[in-house]
């Protein structure tokens, strides 16, 4: 749960901004969106499929350290 205490001489502009701020870090909207419609199982797998396919092109996207790929790893 999010809250922000209002200063003395603060003004409603600059806390909500704070409160916008807490929430985003809190990671709330994510999981908003997430829950704001049912989702079937299909669509479940197809999401954690994308997800994974993403993570795993990522992941390998610079592990060569800039050398090119291919061959058995010889002498150039």
């Amino acid at each position: 749960m999010t809250q922000v205490i209002l200063g003395e001489n603060e003004g409603i502009e600059s806390a909500l901004r704070r409160f916008k701020r807490e929430v985003s870090k809190a990671g709330i909207f994510p999981d908003v969106k997430k829950h704001r419609h049912f989702e079937t199982p299909l669509e479940k797998r197809k999401r954690k499929a994308v997800a994974k396919q993403k993570q795993h092109k990522s992941r390998f996207r610079y592990s060569n350290n800039g050398q090119e790929s291919g061959g058995f790893g010889g002498a150039k």
